[in-house]
């Protein structure tokens, strides 16, 4: 299956809609440590459920360049294409 950054950016604002206490307007222009106030433990946390769910394991290096959830797809995007 081929995935696109808007197919994963939609499956990631599905997964933090599962938790009340993120904000409802969540878009993939949010950004993942202002707009949802997450620390850097819960950006980690997040991103681990992430990497389980699609398979994927993004490095620390590109966890550094992600700012918003469609840099996150992005950065999935890619590393599934193996870019």
């Amino acid at each position: 299956m081929s995935e696109t950054v808007q197919d994963v950016s939609a499956l990631i604002i599905k997964k933090l809609l599962a938790n009340p206490k993120v904000p409802r307007d969540i878009t993939g222009s949010s950004k993942i440590v202002e707009d949802l106030a997450f620390d850097s433990l819960a950006v980690m946390n997040f991103v681990m459920e992430i990497e389980d769910e699609l398979d994927v394991s993004v490095p620390l290096d590109r966890l550094a360049e992600i700012r918003t959830i469609d840099d996150l797809a992005a950065c999935i995007v890619s590393l599934k294409k193996g870019d």
